[in-house]
């Protein structure tokens, strides 16, 4: 199968092509080359019984060329994808006006919007993953983040859905849900395989992004998946009434909220969950993974910083456990997600991201 893209979606010219195809090639190369190599001179530099901290990884590295290469890479590969002249924002710029009057054509399923939502201020004040103005600022962002969504994982080309579907199928393996709420959807890929999974369920898909709702409802009714509806509102303070449904869940979006609103959001996922309803969460969390060091942890720590990602590692040092029982949580489990066939093997050695999967159900009242 491959990945569902916007109808109308704009075929690229040879030049935009060519630059966005080396990009992958060459984030191919440092995913599968240099995270390896960089983690082999770690390893002859550390100090036998030295402590093993992100703090002596950091010193271990401190005078390497291929640690600043490998950094380089990271953020400019990422910067180069969205701007300057093959990046995306000036190609789809280029064909904004047909863009936008795609999104106003009728739809059947159209987003509900608030335009006196109050944008949070964490939100509007970083540019997540190095999107230009982020992915709420301009009519045409949930293109550029659809888009640019593709080429994330360039070692799952072709295949990429596998992870939000992976991800679907683990939830079904739990509960079989009637009404389900998505916090964070974007543009909607990870709603689709639940809309797709559950057809007789009612699905909610709710984003802070007004341009990732036009496209997610756009999408959802070229597709024409009729159980679902996508609404503008805060994750955090959702507006939903209390016990409405019985699955929440979210892909990616913890690890772009400060801890506070961390907090909220977990809260709020209780409140919405009816009695025995579940949580599911898929994110990156370094410590519940197979392989998991102080070499993982500088590696999450750096793509933190990099790729304008500020609260991903501040996620880390939450208590999750701690937390999730807290607000009334049974059930609890948080454990790493396999987003393609043997990526949590011992011996996998090429980069990824720390993929793991948060699961709790409400209490049900004695």
């Amino acid at each position: 199968m491959n990945e569902a893209a916007p109808a109308g979606d704009p075929a690229p010219d040879r030049a935009f092509a060519a630059a966005q195809a080396f990009l992958v090639s060459a984030k191919s190369f440092w995913t599968t080359e240099l995270f390896p190599a960089l983690r082999d001179e770690h390893a002859g530099r550390r100090e036998d019984g030295a402590a093993d901290t992100p703090a002596t990884v950091a010193a271990a590295l401190e005078d390497s060329t291929l640690y600043r290469y490998f950094a380089w890479l990271e953020r400019h590969l990422q910067k180069m994808k969205y701007s300057g002249r093959y990046g995306l924002i000036n190609w789809l710029a280029r064909q904004r006006h047909a863009l936008e009057a795609s999104l106003a054509a009728p739809l059947a399923a159209p987003a509900t919007l608030d335009p006196a939502l109050e944008l949070p201020r964490y939100y509007r004040a970083v540019d997540i993953h190095q999107h230009p103005g982020g992915v709420w600022s301009d009519s045409l962002a949930g293109f550029v983040y659809e888009r640019g969504a593709r080429s994330t994982t360039p070692l799952a080309a072709g295949r990429h859905h596998d992870l939000h579907e992976r991800f679907t199928d683990r939830v079904a393996s739990v509960c079989r849900p009637q009404r389900i709420l998505d916090l964070g959807c974007g543009f909607g890929k990870s709603t689709r395989p639940f809309c797709q999974a559950f057809p007789a369920a009612r699905v909610e898909g709710i984003d802070l992004a007004a341009p990732c709702l036009g496209l997610a409802a756009k999408m959802n009714s070229d597709a024409a998946l009729g159980n679902a509806t996508f609404h503008q509102a805060d994750a955090a303070h959702t507006g939903r009434a209390a016990g409405s449904f019985d699955l929440v869940t979210s892909t990616m979006l913890l690890h772009e909220l400060p801890v506070t609103t961390i907090e909220q959001v977990l809260a709020e996922s209780a409140r919405v969950l009816s009695p025995g309803g579940w949580m599911f969460h898929l994110d990156f969390l370094p410590a519940a993974q197979p392989r998991h060091d102080a070499f993982a942890d500088f590696i999450h720590q750096g793509h933190s910083r990099r790729n304008n990602e500020p609260f991903m590692a501040p996620l880390n040092r939450i208590d999750l456990q701690g937390l999730l029982q807290g607000l009334g949580f049974t059930g609890i489990d948080i454990s790493a997600f396999e987003e393609a066939d043997g990526v949590l093997a011992a011996d996998y050695p090429n980069w990824r991201f720390p993929w793991a999967v948060i699961r709790a159900r409400k209490g049900v009242p004695a």
